[in-house]
């Protein structure tokens, strides 16, 4: 049986009103093994739990405790998903994991592909290694939706794509879960000549077939860094291919808004920039299925801006500003910042070049302390920084190469605002309302 050991306990909770400490060990819930993060909160949605629960001197205690379905017991384990998170069996060609500089921190290093997270957190998996029992039981706990990395509905080229012989049946599996009454959401890793072309509308064409069980697949560019020794020879999009990605991705949006009633396919907000056309608009995007997958970021946060923008009247902010971004979003930004300096707010945009990564990469949520320091360095007279909370690892102020917040204050000799990926939030944190 596995047994769980609690962190923390959140101040005020049911479990800190029954005394329940740091230290102590969680042994069941309702009599049942609790595996992970999925059986947990099943058996806490339950009105009338008992609780079994060891001490730090061995004692064992049951607290029989009556709630609402929806109430949180407060307990925090060592990790979040109370289980070891289950590790990539894949070797895909453009994985960017692969591609990462050497001597990287671990956390980074760790090729995660946990169904789990999929469910909780809306990560994108493989299911390439799901056993039989446990896609039983994606099924049977109804963990929908499912975030499915699909990549080529073509057997032949998804297992040449993931390097894995078992990579195939990807649409069986699709069909077993809308069968069952699990919502998927697709995306495809597009790399230039491995899965565009013709691949790419069979992909389309196959997955459009499953709708309303599938609902929405994202189509985004490989990134690829300057850490490639003697990995599979890719080629990133140029302006043409990113043109030519669009329009057919345009041609399938009309096909099926026709046909099914929804766009269906949408592309990533970087074949926009890559092609240097304007983003769509607002609406385009419907219910926005994959903003986290950078699909329609931009129009969210230029609709947030704009609505925000004319109710605020003319501003005179004491500080003058300076806001970092990657090189892709640096055009984009720079004119809606404009319309804040019309405004009267002293501000300018500055893109940092990905020297850690590489320049090929060019996505602000992967930008370095390292490089803001480095490219900044007595360039900076007193402006406090904005920055996206997209290059702060969550939870904590460290960006990816664990250079702090504080750190670059110090090195700069200027403050740092965070601001959320967010329009009108990035206005307020701006204007101080």
């Amino acid at each position: 049986m596995a047994y769980h050991k609690i962190k923390d306990v959140l101040k005020d909770s049911i479990a800190d009103e029954l005394g329940i400490e740091p230290g102590d060990t969680l042994i069941s819930i309702n009599g049942s093994e609790i595996t992970d993060l999925i059986d947990y909160k099943f058996q806490i949605a339950n009105e009338n739990i008992e609780l079994l629960i060891k001490k730090e001197n061995g004692e064992e205690y049951i607290y029989e405790i009556e709630k609402d379905y929806d109430d949180d017991l407060g307990l925090i384990f060592e990790t979040g998903i109370i289980d070891k998170l289950k590790h990539c069996r894949n070797k895909c060609v453009f994985c960017f994991v692969d591609q990462l500089p050497k001597n990287v921190r671990h956390s980074l290093a760790f090729k995660d592909d946990d169904y789990r997270l999929s469910f909780l957190q809306g990560n994108f998996v493989t299911l390439t290694n799901v056993s039989d029992e446990e896609f039983s039981r994606i099924i049977s706990y109804k963990m929908s939706p499912i975030y499915l990395s699909v990549h080529a509905t073509d057997d032949e080229i998804r297992k040449r794509m993931m390097r894995n012989p078992n990579a195939g049946g990807i649409l069986d599996k699709i069909k077993e879960l809308i069968k069952n009454g699990i919502e998927v959401h697709c995306q495809v890793v597009l790399c230039p000549g491995l899965n565009d072309g013709q691949i790419l509308d069979k992909t389309i064409e196959d997955l459009s077939r499953l709708f309303p069980g599938v609902k929405s697949v994202a189509v985004v560019p490989v990134g690829l860094t300057d850490h490639r020794e003697g990995l599979f020879e890719l080629k990133t999009f140029d302006k043409e291919g990113a043109q030519e990605v669009l329009d057919k991705i345009s041609k399938w949006q009309k096909r099926l808004k026709s046909d099914i009633k929804t766009s269906f396919v949408f592309a990533a907000d970087e074949f926009y920039v890559l092609a240097d056309v304007d983003i769509p608009d607002y609406n385009a995007y419907e219910n926005f299925p994959q903003i986290e997958n950078g699909v329609g970021l931009m129009a969210m946060f230029k609709k947030q801006f704009v609505d925000y923008y004319k109710k605020i009247g003319d501003v005179k902010p004491k500080n003058s500003f300076c806001v970092i971004t990657g090189v892709s979003a640096y055009k984009f930004i720079k004119e809606l910042v404009y319309m804040l300096d019309k405004k009267g707010v002293d501000i300018k945009v500055v893109p940092i070049i990905n020297n850690f990564f590489g320049k090929k990469i060019t996505v602000s949520g992967l930008i370095t302390g390292g490089d803001i320091i480095n490219q900044l360095k007595g360039k900076i007279n007193g402006e406090t920084l904005i920055i996206p909370d997209s290059m702060i690892k969550e939870g904590t102020d460290s960006f990816l190469d664990d250079v702090t917040i504080d750190d670059v204050e110090k090195e700069l000799n200027t403050k740092v605002l965070v601001s959320e990926v967010d329009g009108k939030k990035f206005i307020q944190k701006i204007i101080g309302r």
